[in-house]
This record gives structure tokens, C-alpha cells and sequence, in this order.
């Protein structure tokens, strides 16, 4: 069946559903754009003082977090793990990269 046999309603509720998933999308977008945005200050600061670009113990803290926040939510909290580990791993990446730009070329 192609959408010109589906009932007007159900074209006229897919579209309207269709547009709140790309204002979620968008949001989200911005949300995580908002999220790097601190953990670019944040990078910068660990450089400054020579920490390490990964923080095991606070990466544990907030999967265990995020997965009660999933679990209230009703969202799948593998997925929710999953999806800050992508984060996360692009977190350190940015990280590991502002290090190695404040520490020069001499290093």
C-alpha cells in the first residue's frame, strides 16, 4: 500500500507526528551541541593542569545515573549506556586533542 491509499487522517497524523520528531531531533541537536560546548571548558581546564583526558570513576557515575533517568523515562537503559558511551568516547577524543595542542609542538 503507497501513502496516496492511505486515508487523509492518517497522512494528515503521520505529518504531524513526523514534525514533532524533527523538533525533537533539533533540540537534541542542540542540546548536544550545548553538552560539547562544557566539555570543551572542560578540556581545556584538565589540559591546563595536566589531568587526564578520561575520568573513569565519573564516566561510572554518570552511566549508572543516565540509567535510572532512562528506567523513569521507559526508555531502554542499554540503549541510554550505549548512547553516553558514544558521547563520552567523543568527549575524550576532543580531549585527548586539546592536550596535545596546549602541550605544543616542543612535547
Amino acid at each position: 500500500m503507497t501513502t496516496s491509499n492511505v486515508d487523509e487522517y492518517v497522512t494528515a497524523e503521520l505529518n504531524r507526528l513526523r514534525e514533532s520528531i524533527d523538533n525533537i531531533d533539533a533540540a537534541v541537536v542542540h542540546m548536544l551541541a550545548e553538552r560539547f560546548k562544557a566539555t570543551q571548558q572542560v578540556g581545556h581546564l584538565k589540559a591546563e593542569h595536566h589531568l587526564p583526558p578520561a575520568d573513569p570513576a565519573r564516566e561510572a557515575r554518570q552511566i549508572a545515573r543516565l540509567r535510572q533517568l532512562a528506567e523513569s523515562a521507559r526508555l531502554d537503559p542499554a540503549f541510554a549506556e550505549k548512547l553516553l558511551n558514544f558521547i563520552v568516547a567523543e568527549v575524550i577524543r576532543h580531549h585527548e586533542r586539546i592536550a596535545e595542542e596546549s602541550a605544543g609542538p616542543d612535547a
